[in-house]
């Protein structure tokens, strides 16, 4: 048995240690009640605003870009034009940090919420990435021996897909509280100029060097090519698969 005297002890040890830790956790700094976060990067939205959950998911859309589409497209086609375009992209990202760095232009008052007040504002970098995106994409489409005209043009799945994408994403940075809206459209803005002086080097000065690059020894290694000067790229695959499987080396021996 337990006398009761070490009971009361215990029993005001325990009291004291539930007070001291709830006191500590009640001092010790964390989010802004009301706040919820894409964990996937942590892009904060308010709780309960289902527009707010959707727009941060399309904040991520320049990740997604990157990491689903220019990743996967690099390592499973190697073409030269994706290649320049990624290249093009990481060269906007970092002329948009030496801007922000120059200018030092806060982010708004609700940075304090979303814990960003350490990194500048202007111009918005997610803004410049969608907006170089779709006008290059737009451009390369245009581009192309078989592109569509007039109305049609603006029915193709790289305006349908390119430039909502851009404006949402522009939209949702402001609505989030990370930027404001001179902010955004400073991004945008930059990221089309940008994009359209890339075009032109890679286009008008560099596509001359593709055929050199495909045949260096390390375009032969990674089986690098350019696709660009092919009418119709998936018809051609096509017809090309087509066309191996009845060659007699592509059938597999039976002996």
């Amino acid at each position: 048995m337990i006398p009761n005297s070490i009971r009361s002890s215990i029993a005001t040890t325990t009291i004291g240690l539930a007070i001291l830790a709830s006191q500590t956790f009640a001092s010790s700094p964390s989010h802004p009640p009301g706040l919820k976060a894409v964990t996937l990067t942590h892009v904060r939205y308010r709780r309960g605003d289902n527009l707010g959950h959707f727009l941060a998911w399309v904040s991520l859309v320049p990740v997604f870009i990157s990491l689903g589409g220019f990743v996967s497209h690099i390592a499973f086609r190697r073409e030269i034009q994706t290649v320049f375009f990624a290249l093009g992209l990481l060269v906007s990202q970092f002329l948009n940090e030496l801007v922000k760095k120059s200018v030092k232009q806060s982010r708004p008052e609700t940075c304090r919420a979303l814990e960003t007040c350490d990194s500048h504002g202007w111009p918005s970098s997610h803004s410049q990435y969608m907006f170089f995106f779709a006008l290059y994409l737009t451009l390369l489409s245009l581009r192309h021996p078989r592109r569509r005209r007039g109305i049609a043009s603006l029915m193709s799945p790289v305006f349908l897909l390119s430039w909502p994408s851009a404006l949402l994403t522009m939209y949702s940075r402001v609505y989030l509280g990370y930027h404001t809206v001179s902010q955004v459209f400073a991004g945008a803005g930059l990221g089309l100029v940008v994009a359209a002086i890339w075009f032109w080097v890679v286009n008008s000065l560099l596509v001359d060097y593709f055929p050199a690059i495909e045949e260096s020894v390390i375009g032969r290694w990674f089986y690098i090519k350019d696709s660009s000067h092919i009418p119709d790229v998936l018809k051609f695959e096509y017809d090309n698969a087509r066309a191996a499987r009845s060659r007699p080396a592509y059938k597999i021996s039976k002996d």
